[in-house]
């Protein structure tokens, strides 16, 4: 099968924008990272996001609410820019790449009730750029039983082939997911619980800043372990993959009353301790852990992930990724597997009956 041009979008659960990136890929061995491109919320509209995903979650089942429809349609015109301005950076003309991977945002996510929320119109975007898009990629997996997430682990796969294995891939997002992948290649992933999220609220909250740059707040503090093993203290964290989580499962309330820098370094352990119980459940212990999303630029996150699971723990740029565009960028890698027909979640990913594609197909008109 022939190489195709795709841009990949993400807005993802630490609600800070959109990253949009430009590949060249077949689907299936072939990737190529051409432009890389990551649009900023505004913090008005970061604020109605928010709200739209505790409304969302706090629904029985995907419908209509004036609030998430209002936002639906804002997020669909800023991916609509966030297209525009990698278009423009890339030099390339619409008609020249071959489809785009939209993957909206996740106001809520509910495998246990069978459904999972993306939200955003492929149709409008397809529109806007005369480009097919496909979109709502997790949902078909989710009606099949599976968790819907991680999906990233068959793209973490293509990207590793030249490491030794047994090797793990670890995303940092507002979640944080895990990927192993075995010597013959075989994928087990999940999530392991939050990653920046909780710390990105507390910071928000607390210190009136967006978020603990370089993770420098929570050095500064102590970690307050009689509140770190009750946050731990969760039959989640021991269950056996496949397991999701959305960003609304875990709260702040455990750390409230503590100090800002000790609230800081409490939850960033709580990200670190949680990664490592996670590595008990692998059929193996990885060589390495390679990692991707914002959470890698926290080098006190970083620190304690080493210190947490004994394993070396390095930044995906140290292997000439772009940990920011991973994630965008593997779905684009999804919707041209999308296209060929290829699947792009499995049993050992979440826990899907059998392989599966996904994705819903908006063509232009």
């Amino acid at each position: 099968m022939g190489s195709m041009l795709a841009i990949g979008l993400m807005s993802g659960t630490s609600r800070d924008g959109i990253d949009a990136a430009l590949i060249r890929t077949d689907g299936e061995g072939e990737t190529e990272s051409l432009e890389f491109h990551a649009m900023p919320y505004e913090e008005g509209f970061r604020i109605s996001l928010a709200e739209a995903c505790q409304r969302a979650m706090a629904m029985e089942s995907p419908g209509f609410e004036p609030l998430i429809a209002a936002v639906t349609e804002e997020l669909t015109e800023l991916h609509v820019q966030a297209v525009a301005d990698l278009l423009g950076r890339s030099g390339l003309m619409a008609e020249e790449v071959d489809v785009i991977g939209f993957h909206g945002h996740t106001v809520a996510h509910r495998p246990d009730r069978r459904w999972t929320w993306q939200i955003g119109d492929g149709a409008a975007l397809a529109g806007a750029f005369g480009i097919t898009v496909v979109g709502d990629l997790r949902s078909a997996d989710v009606a099949a039983g599976g968790q819907g997430a991680p999906l990233l682990p068959v793209y973490h796969r293509a990207l590793a082939h030249d490491l030794a294995k047994p090797v793990a891939i670890l995303n940092l997002g507002g979640v944080a997911n895990i990927t192993f992948i075995g010597a013959d290649g075989a994928l087990v992933a999940f999530d392991t619980g939050m990653a920046s999220g909780l710390i990105d609220n507390w910071m928000q909250a607390e210190g009136n800043l967006p978020f603990d740059e370089g993770g420098l707040v929570a050095a500064s503090g102590q970690v307050n372990e009689a509140v770190l093993d009750a946050m731990l203290d969760n039959r989640w964290f021991d269950a056996p993959p496949p397991k999701s989580i959305d960003r609304e499962d875990f709260t702040l309330d455990p750390v409230r009353g503590l100090s800002l820098a000790d609230g800081a370094a409490t939850l960033t352990a709580f990200t670190a301790q949680s990664v490592a119980r996670g590595l008990r459940l692998l059929p193996q212990r990885p060589k390495a852990i390679f990692v991707a999303g914002g959470g890698r630029h926290n080098g006190t996150l970083m620190r304690m992930l080493e210190e947490a699971t004994g394993i070396a723990v390095s930044s995906g740029d140290d292997l000439g990724w772009n940990g920011d565009s991973v994630e965008a960028e593997g779905f684009a890698y999804m919707a041209v597997r999308r296209l060929h027909g290829l699947p792009i979640s499995f049993p050992g990913t979440t826990g899907a009956p059998a392989p599966m594609t996904g994705g819903v197909i908006f063509a232009p008109h």
